[in-house]
């Protein structure tokens, strides 16, 4: 063309300035603004947009008689229409896009309450394409609706079609296994029984921190509590009473102190004499390293497990570090349990990275390392 100027930058993508008489068609390069006086000034056209005979006395006005567009070619995509596509990919179910595409980049913001999950494998592999990047918070984070849990953008102007299908591919991939590189989990609103056990506490010798501090965990999460028993140290007695709590309607319960290795301390005994299964005794979390977490089955008295989530009941122990430390490994895994998540030795033992509470004068959970 005898009247456009033309030029090819370093993401290799053909640009060129013609006259605003040649441009219906063409895909406008660059944020078009237009300010009048007292009333707006901002953008009137978005980079990106495709122009239309309609537009061109509307750029007239605007003082412009040439624009900088793209030219793509049939094996490119503009960033914008990239990052969309990118963000579509990475999304599994708890989250959405929040606004529009700009300048290459989208958030991704939680759709609900409830626990951001990323599956690090699939994000590592979508972030060693190049030219294509996402961010995220880290997972296990339990986040607010409307919160930014993600961002993705095409980084060159220009992306090529078949990076940005290997980087869908991944994302999609990644959904289909059931573990989309970015979702936000429903938390349930448990129905807790609470067993406080020990011999000193139940014969009145020391006042009792437990209650407040685990009543207070389950009401921020919308939980209610079914019950707290008080129980010596004492297998059959802590049993009956966690019988009990089952009995009344609980599908959380929680077992403090007794969880050590002391001769008194019987809890995990009574736990396991209760019919649970898939006991895990320790964590790679201090505070919290004597913790249990054990799953039991509401069909156990009848006989068999069944499969349905919901048809078991988790069962967590927490040591005596829970009465007098502010976070521990009981507000890691709880969003967890709560999400569904099946907590194994495995999910105990990768907490060791970052699991070190430093037990900081003013504490900032969860704007700190711990539990990341």
């Amino acid at each position: 063309m005898c009247n456009a100027e033309m030029s090819r930058g370093p993401d290799s993508a053909a640009t060129k300035t013609i006259p605003i008489g040649e441009s219906v068609g063409m895909v406008l390069a660059h944020d078009v603004t237009e300010i009048r006086k007292d009333e707006f000034k901002g953008r009137a056209f978005k980079k990106g947009h495709i122009i239309r005979a309609e537009d061109i006395d509307h750029f007239r006005r605007l003082g412009k008689e040439r624009l900088f567009v793209l030219s793509l070619g049939p094996d490119e995509i503009h960033e914008d229409d990239a990052a969309v596509a990118l963000a579509s990919a990475i999304m599994g179910v708890g989250v959405r896009i929040e606004g529009e595409s700009r300048e290459g980049k989208v958030n991704i913001i939680a759709e609900r309450d409830g626990l951001l999950r990323v599956n690090r494998d699939s994000l590592l592999e979508f972030n060693m394409l190049g030219d294509v990047m996402c961010a995220t918070r880290h997972s296990n984070a339990v986040v607010k609706k409307g919160r930014i849990v993600a961002g993705t953008r095409a980084i060159p102007l220009v992306v090529k079609r078949d990076l940005l299908d290997k980087a869908v591919s991944i994302g999609e991939r990644a959904r289909s296994s059931g573990a989309p590189i970015v979702e936000v989990k429903e938390l349930r609103r448990p129905k807790a029984g609470i067993v406080i056990t020990g011999n000193e506490v139940y014969y009145g010798k020391i006042k009792d921190a437990f209650a407040s501090v685990i009543t207070k965990k389950i009401e921020e999460v919308s939980g209610d509590i079914v019950g707290i028993y008080y129980a010596p140290d004492d297998a059959v007695f802590i049993e009956q009473r966690l019988r009990e709590l089952v009995n009344a309607g609980a599908d959380l319960l929680i077992a403090t102190g007794g969880m050590s290795v002391d001769p008194d301390d019987v809890t995990r005994f009574a736990i396991r004499n209760l019919g649970a299964a898939d006991m895990t005794y320790g964590s790679a979390v201090l505070p919290g390293a004597m913790v249990l977490v054990a799953y039991l089955s509401k069909e156990h008295e009848a006989g068999g497990m069944e499969q349905d989530p919901s048809a078991v009941i988790p069962i967590l122990g927490i040591p005596a570090c829970g009465m007098y430390h502010k976070i521990t490994v009981f507000d890691l895994i709880l969003p967890r349990v709560l999400a569904g998540e099946k907590i194994s030795r495995r999910e105990l033992a990768e907490l060791g990275h970052g699991g070190l509470c430093l037990n900081c004068k003013t504490c900032r959970y969860p704007v700190c390392p711990f539990g990341k």
